[in-house]
């Protein structure tokens, strides 16, 4: 799969690595931008309120499936619902929300765990597919949270809980599972 990641810090640069690792073409685009154009994926990944200066630096964004993998660490300004949204409006493609409630410290410990840690998600249905697998892929089990209109803000305000817990235990893994799966 041809992925398009913009950002190319700590979740960006991560994710990128991991995808690498599983056979994929990731290009990471950093500050100064680049061209999206080629790529079925954009995984967009910069803090939430650099959101429209990092998409404007892009070219080619043009209805490709995109994961928004942002985060809220300020007060709310958007006129959008959530992050996801915002990032849908200018690309215009199917989108998921993903990976905002991991964290990207813990990428490489990741293949080390007994049990495949999990990623909750949102999607539009023509998403769904490709994120799981790039979930997948990273190393994690998906976890559908719902539609994207209906969990994407959810997810977005559950990063503080995420947040708060790991101010007293450390980045730290998750697991969703069924009775009896551990």
């Amino acid at each position: 799969m041809n992925i398009t990641v913009i950002g190319r810090g700590r979740i960006g640069g991560g994710l990128a690595r991991l995808w690498r690792s599983a056979g994929h073409q990731v290009t990471a685009l950093g500050r100064e931008g680049g061209d999206a154009s080629e790529d079925e994926v954009v995984v967009v990944a910069v803090p939430g309120q650099a959101i429209g200066d990092a998409l404007t630096r892009v070219k080619g964004l043009n209805g490709q499936v995109t994961i928004d993998a942002t985060n809220i660490y300020v007060p709310r300004t958007s006129a959008y619902p959530s992050l996801a949204h915002e990032i849908k409006a200018v690309i215009g493609g199917p989108t998921a929300k993903s990976f905002s409630t991991n964290f990207a410290a813990l990428y490489d410990d990741i293949a080390g765990q007994r049990v495949k840690p999990s990623n909750l998600y949102a999607s539009d249905p023509g998403a769904r597919q490709m994120t799981e697998r790039l979930i997948a892929d990273a190393g994690y089990d998906p976890v559908f949270a719902g539609d994207l209109d209906r969990a994407a803000r959810l997810l977005e305000d559950g990063s503080a809980l995420t947040r708060a817990i790991s101010g007293q235990i450390g980045p730290y893994f998750y697991r969703y599972g069924n009775p009896g799966e551990f």
